[in-house]
């Protein structure tokens, strides 16, 4: 096991990057913030797995393409691949900076 939120593999992809992806179609974008964070704002695309339930929920990813993940500035989501990887899941990418990167690069959310 690898030490608290430092997983042994994670790749970083820029928000414009998880953009442009997630408009293609090519990745399912994980958001790993509280209910609360996710009422009051979230990426248009995102599926919800808050953190807090994450290790119950791991196993009903979704399939058939590359998942990233993200939270409000990268913590939590370095966590969920944490996880993923504690559970034999192969995903190792998440947001730099979550989603507070996100709309400072002026990306769309939804409130």
């Amino acid at each position: 096991m690898t030490g608290l939120f430092k997983p042994a593999k994670a790749q970083t992809i820029s928000p414009a990057e998880a953009s442009e992806r997630l408009k293609r179609g090519e990745i399912h974008l994980i958001d790993v913030r509280e209910a609360n964070e996710w009422a009051q704002m979230h990426i248009p695309g995102a599926i919800h797995m808050p953190l807090s339930n994450f290790p119950a929920l791991v196993d009903q990813l979704p399939t058939g393409k590359p998942v990233v993940f993200h939270c409000l500035s990268g913590k939590r989501s370095a966590r969920a691949l944490e996880i993923c990887q504690e559970h034999g899941k192969p995903h190792d990418t998440h947001i730099a900076g979550g989603i507070t990167a996100w709309r400072a690069a002026g990306l769309p959310v939804k409130p």
